[in-house]
């Protein structure tokens, strides 16, 4: 591939068959049956009805992006032999808690009118969406005797209740996924059905819930299911799982569990993992715990330690004896140092997560930070990497340009530039942020939220100017004024969804510059020179474009008269075949064209 730009997707080889309609029937459903990319499905239902109408009978998957975005209904007359159905409701945002709990996101009118209809549906995800008890009675009684897959991702509302009704009825469940979801704990009677009742469960995860984990009923969920490759859990003492680990023989993955009793090693002492074990993420690890790993860490694939107790020494330990990782997510606590053990010993590293650690200013002192200098090591040692996500105390120029020229696969680059320290060696980051969108030619996510000064508006251009195959982004604290946000958007050609938070850009020119970037499909927006009523963000108003403002408020205001960040407007627009939406929270206003 080189740095030359991916050739336009072209159905000339499809249409030198002898023409759309020279496709024999049978020949066309066989082979847009082996067509999984939904731009290239996209592609084919647009050369004639034929293949449009056959696309729709099918396709087995589709994710809708965003739930206001389309109606079931719709979906429903489009793809009526669906098996895997995806939709994802609040913005990211909600993970933040920018996001009020009463904004919208209902699962019920997609389970309501599609649980039944979709008669071929046996996988169902939804994320950041409001799920009742009464939602999942409807999907179990229309899809419980075929469901395999039930993901709920950073959902909330719903209870273990549901949760006991699920286990009883679907007895095909291979997926059970509710990592991050609000659960109301009413018993913990769902395990044990699901034990009892689901022999072929191959993945559970019920990780970062507040859910009470009875040991027994883990013990007969390995006893009964032999297929059980993946499990994490909630918080549950290592020393009541030695029996689970023991029998389950098959397990590849787990995460969760706790070592409540720190520096009780000889406590912990008899915990063994199973002989296949290759991917870990343990809780409350610390010091005293770490060589309970040892033994199987050379077959580690993958790696989390982002809730562990652990100091920079002990990353340094235990990375350095795991030299196949593929994954690896930790705190910024690993330092510079920790990361250039990373760079020595992971060659074949493809995922990297630094998230945010501790903000004590003397721990941070003593444990270090994340800088150039570790990112830089990264980029050298690890040529394989295709997701770097990191927090980092300082940045340069020069290791944003080693990523550009040492990662060629990355797919994906998320960067915040942490506001502890005074200095920052290198602003802006303009020649850097160039060099990495010129080298990295493979990139479709891109994220950068750093300080005032961190990107000037000519830093703002190059990356309008050099994002060609970047479909989602997040920029926050970048730009000088509105030119520099009409230069950058006058470039995204191809972005897809886009996020905004705390720039300095007019309403006007916020509206001028989404009007501008043709792709543009959804745009969210917290932080600039707002109005109180949002009258400029008309601008951008065309049809199937959904406006809605959430005006600033004056309630809560820092000592020096700035907002709060939960008080600042946001704008959340975006294209939908829905049409208007019917349950906006009152904190949001609607803005339609007069």
């Amino acid at each position: 591939m080189g740095g030359e730009a991916p050739e336009p997707r072209r159905l000339d080889r499809a249409m030198s068959f002898g023409g759309a309609g020279g496709v024999p029937e049978e020949a066309l459903h066989l082979v847009l049956g082996y067509v999984e990319d939904p731009r290239d499905r996209e592609a084919a239902s647009l050369v004639c009805r034929r293949w449009h109408r056959i696309d729709a009978l099918t396709r087995k998957h589709v994710t809708v992006h965003f739930c206001y975005a389309a109606s079931p209904a719709r979906l429903l007359a489009r793809f009526p032999r669906l098996e895997s159905l995806a939709v994802k409701g609040k913005p990211r945002a909600a993970m933040y808690g920018l996001i009020p709990d009463d904004w919208g996101a209902y699962a019920r009118p997609w389970v309501a009118e599609l649980a039944a209809p979709l008669e071929c549906l046996k996988a169902l995800h939804l994320r950041r969406m409001v799920v009742t008890d009464n939602d999942l009675a409807a999907l179990v009684r229309a899809r419980g005797h075929m469901l395999q897959e039930l993901k709920l991702d950073k959902c909330s509302d719903f209870s273990t209740d549901a949760l006991r009704l699920v286990a009883r009825s679907c007895r095909s469940l291979r997926t059970l996924f509710l990592e991050e979801c609000i659960i109301a704990d009413k018993g913990t009677e769902w395990l044990h059905d699901l034990a009892i009742n689901n022999p072929v469960l191959v993945t559970l995860n019920f990780h970062m819930t507040e859910l009470t984990v009875v040991p027994d009923d883990l013990e007969l969920l390995a006893k009964n299911c032999k297929s059980l490759i993946s499990l994490k859990i909630s918080d549950c003492d290592f020393t009541d799982l030695i029996g689970f680990f023991r029998m389950a023989k098959s397990l590849q993955e787990f995460a969760g569990g706790a070592f409540i009793e720190q520096g009780e090693l000889t406590k912990y002492g008899n915990v063994k993992f199973p002989s296949r074990m290759c991917s870990l993420g343990l809780t409350y690890m610390g010091t005293n715990e770490v060589p309970i790993i040892f033994p199987f860490s050379a077959i580690l694939k993958k790696l989390d330690l982002q809730y562990t107790f652990l100091t920079t020494e002990d990353h340094c330990q235990l990375i350095a004896k795991c030299p196949n990782l593929l994954v690896l997510a930790v705190r910024n606590v690993i330092g510079d140092r920790g990361l250039g053990v990373v760079a020595d010993t992971c060659k074949k590293l493809q995922r990297l997560r630094v998230e945010r650690g501790d903000d004590d200013p003397g721990l941070q002192e003593e444990q270090g930070g994340v800088s150039q200098v570790g990112l830089t090591a990264v980029a050298v040692g690890c040529r394989e990497l295709e997701y770097i996500a990191a927090y980092v105390s300082d940045i340069t120029n020069g290791a944003l340009e080693s990523i550009g020229t040492f990662c060629k696969n990355l797919c994906d680059f998320r960067l915040v530039l942490l506001d502890r320290e005074e200095m920052i060696t290198d602003l802006p980051l303009d020649n850097g942020v160039r060099a990495l969108l010129r080298g990295c030619t493979k990139l479709r996510r891109f994220a950068l939220y750093l300080r005032p000064g961190g990107l000037s508006d000519a830093g703002l251009g190059y990356i309008g100017q050099y994002s060609g195959t970047i479909q989602y982004m997040l920029l926050g604290n970048v730009g000088e004024t509105d030119d520099g946000l009409i230069r950058f958007a006058l470039g995204c050609v191809n972005l897809r969804k886009l996020e905004l938070r705390s720039c300095c850009f007019s309403e006007q020119a916020l509206a001028l510059a989404i009007r501008s970037m043709p792709s543009l499909r959804y745009v969210w927006v917290q932080g600039y020179k707002a109005s109180q009523t949002g009258r400029d963000l008309m601008l951008m108003a065309r049809p199937f474009w959904n406006i809605e403002f959430t005006p600033p408020s004056s309630e809560n205001v820092k000592e020096d008269g700035e907002p709060c960040v939960d008080s600042q407007a946001q704008i959340l627009a975006y294209y939908s075949l829905a049409g208007k939406r019917s349950d906006c929270p009152q904190s949001v206003v609607p803005l339609y064209p007069v």
